[in-house]
């Protein structure tokens, strides 16, 4: 007979698991995916395109003419006498059905539909902001996670080096060779580090539900080896106006100037009344003659000054309203760019010099007090002092081109890189 063992069972479970496992699940998470994962899964962009649908559907309903009104009743009908509540013996009463139909403006109708192609125009534009802040705070938690990552993965080996540190300080006070203070010096070293790992670990957790907010499950992946391409943007190059003018929130403004503009036009167009026209057929008796009643409405705008002109003159100051917001607005991110282009910038060679200088230099201390310990021309506590400064120049070195990557996630995801392809705004 033959016996299965459960933990013969438990085994087979494990690895169908991992064989029925999808392979994007093992793989490394970059920063490309990360992004393209939270614009998939971000409801805002859903809100976003429920809105973009139903301010086009309501520009196709605004440009068709106005129902048709049926109206019927009972006319002249005898309340008393011998021919009350009689609907033929009086020559008067009629009974009686009509169709009324309102005519706007062909001009009018069409620019109540743009009305809300303008508003379409805006939540797209709104749509674009909310791409770009979404593929920005991905990129920066993305970013962060990566370089706590890296952080981590220095101080666990600096861990590691230290306790044999410490394991070689209690074998050389065995011997007389060290000291008591060499081996508290040595313990020390090792209690900060683990110190400073326990804060790592912190923001390395931080960082990940942080990146869990834009991506979901993703983000219990590991992060991927490769750093952010950090060292290029393609804002770096061309005119600086150029690419401001497609910032998302540039764009969403010059929307609302044109919306502005519309809404003036339309405005212009209610001076000219909307007429009605009206067509009735009155049946009356067998004994009299049925009848057709013909008509035409129209208002009587008897005081424009009052009533048509200010509106028109409130929806242009609304045009200047929108137009001084987006000049504004055009200034501000302007200067918001020349700051982080200034930041990344300014970020590329402090990373350059750390790379190049002060870890190397640290790098050289470090094993120079190194060699002169195992000579025996140098205490412990020297070593330990110079191998600390060349933990700090890395731990350093790595903030700064976090820093850095973080300035360039701002830029580089400020204004999408597709904009200069886009048709160009003219200016209100």
């Amino acid at each position: 007979m033959f016996i299965v063992f459960p933990w013969r069972i438990g085994i087979a479970a494990v690895l169908a698991a991992i064989l029925i496992l999808p392979a994007w699940a093992t793989e490394p998470l970059t920063l490309q995916e990360a992004q393209r994962l939270a614009v998939a899964r971000s409801q805002l962009l859903v809100a976003n395109n429920a809105s973009i649908a139903a301010t086009r559907e309501m520009a196709a309903a605004a440009g068709q003419l106005p129902d048709p009104i049926l109206k019927f009743g009972i006319e002249n009908l005898p309340v008393n006498g011998p021919d009350r509540l009689s609907l033929s013996r009086d020559f008067m009463t009629m009974r009686r059905i009509g169709l009324s139909q309102e005519i706007p403006a062909t001009q009018k109708r069409q620019l109540r539909a743009e009305r809300y192609e303008r508003e379409a125009a805006r939540a797209s534009a709104e749509r674009l902001l909310n791409v770009a802040n979404i593929e920005r705070e991905t990129a920066v938690a993305w970013i962060e996670r990566f370089y706590n990552d890296q952080m981590r993965d220095l101080l666990l080996r600096q861990v590691r080096e230290t306790e044999l540190q410490v394991q070689t300080a209690k074998s050389g006070y065995a011997t007389g060779r060290n000291s008591q203070g060499d081996v508290l010096a040595a313990h020390a070293a090792l209690v900060m580090l683990e110190d400073r790992l326990t804060q790592i670990n912190r923001q390395d957790q931080n960082a990940s539900w942080t990146l869990a907010r834009w991506v979901g499950p993703a983000a219990n992946r590991s992060i991927s080896a490769v750093p952010p391409a950090w060292q290029d943007s393609h804002l770096d190059g061309g005119s600086l106006e150029q690419h401001v003018a497609y910032h998302p929130d540039l764009v969403m403004a010059m929307a609302q100037v044109e919306a502005a503009k519309t809404e003036a036009r339309l405005a212009e167009t209610n001076k000219q009344a909307d007429w009605s026209v009206e067509a009735m057929y009155s049946q009356r008796g067998s004994a009299y003659s049925n009848m057709v009643s013909i008509g035409v409405s129209v208002p009587l705008q008897w005081d424009r000054r009052n009533r048509q002109d200010r509106e028109v003159a409130a929806k242009l100051a609304a045009v200047d309203e929108a137009r001084a917001k987006y000049e504004e607005m055009r200034r501000q991110h302007e200067v918001e760019v020349r700051n982080l282009l200034n930041d990344w910038r300014t970020g590329k060679v402090r990373v350059a010099r750390y790379r190049d200088e002060l870890v190397p230099i640290a790098r050289q201390r470090s094993e120079a007090a190194l060699t002169a310990y195992r000579a025996g021309k140098s205490d412990l506590a020297a070593t330990l002092v110079a191998r600390r400064d060349e933990v700090d120049a890395r731990m350093q070195a790595l903030t700064v081109e976090m820093e850095t990557a973080r300035a360039w996630a701002q830029i580089n995801f400020l204004i999408p890189e597709h904009a200069g392809a886009m048709p160009r705004q003219e200016k209100p």
